[in-house]
């Protein structure tokens, strides 16, 4: 690192973690949707699995395009869905792919991860490739972190992409936050490379990050499982037989 990208990134830091403060972000929770109930969290990797005992009280939560990864077995819309701000106005190769495997879908309460810029925009964003939502909210950069600070107990200013944790995560932590009964995961695999939405095949830039928010949640007793078996063998993660 050169002494000029030492400062620069110095200056980033100084800077958030000085907004981070003075703002003092409300942590994001959604208790209305998740107390007491049993999340299932589904992300976009290549395999993704249908829970043991599944049935109507489970409350499930989708990133980006999961939910038409999991199409083979989900059988509901969602009840939450995390959307990066990129995948609405992106230009990138997976930004399309999302707009266009999203097209015309619908979500119960959609949440934007860092939208920077006013409502009516997002909403305009959103209708020009149908997908619908019953309720429309935004979670900034900001809450973001103070949600993760609550369950990792780290601050992580998310200064470089590789230090972020996936939005996966992000969807776990949401569920821990605000009072699910069992958290499981599928389709969340930090070693797995693509999506199966798509064959771009690209790798995954938080699979570190990933990992050790994956052990933190153990060593804090959260109660969170995996729905694939090769998740749990390759993680650590317990693996989810139809608990209660």
């Amino acid at each position: 690192m050169t002494l000029t990208t030492a400062i620069a990134r110095f200056r980033k830091y100084a800077y958030r973690r000085a907004k981070y403060h003075l703002i003092s972000p409300q942590v994001p929770e959604v208790s209305e949707v998740l107390q007491g109930k049993t999340a299932i969290v589904i992300g976009s990797a290549p395999f993704s699995s249908r829970p043991a005992g599944w049935n109507e009280s489970f409350r499930v939560i989708t990133v980006n395009a999961s939910q038409i990864a999991a199409a083979g077995w989900l059988d509901q819309r969602p009840d939450i869905t995390l959307m990066q701000f990129n995948q609405v106005e992106g230009t990138n190769a997976s930004a399309r792919e999302v707009r266009r495997v999203l097209e015309n879908q619908r979500t119960g309460k959609l949440i934007v991860l860092h939208w920077r810029h006013d409502l009516r925009r997002l909403e305009q964003g959103l209708g020009r490739f149908g997908y619908q939502y019953d309720d429309l909210t935004v979670m900034s950069r900001y809450e973001r972190i103070a949600l993760m600070r609550k369950i990792t107990g780290k601050l992580n200013l998310e200064l470089e992409a590789e230090t972020k944790w996936s939005n996966g995560i992000v969807g776990a932590a949401l569920a821990i936050a605000s009072g699910a009964e069992s958290v499981i995961l599928t389709g969340i695999n930090p070693l797995s490379t693509g999506h199966a939405y798509n064959d771009l095949g690209h790798s995954r830039l938080h699979t570190a990050m990933d990992m050790d928010a994956l052990r933190g949640f153990l060593a804090r007793g959260y109660p969170i499982f995996t729905a694939d078996r090769h998740v749990a063998e390759k993680t650590g993660l317990p693996f989810w037989s139809g608990q209660t």
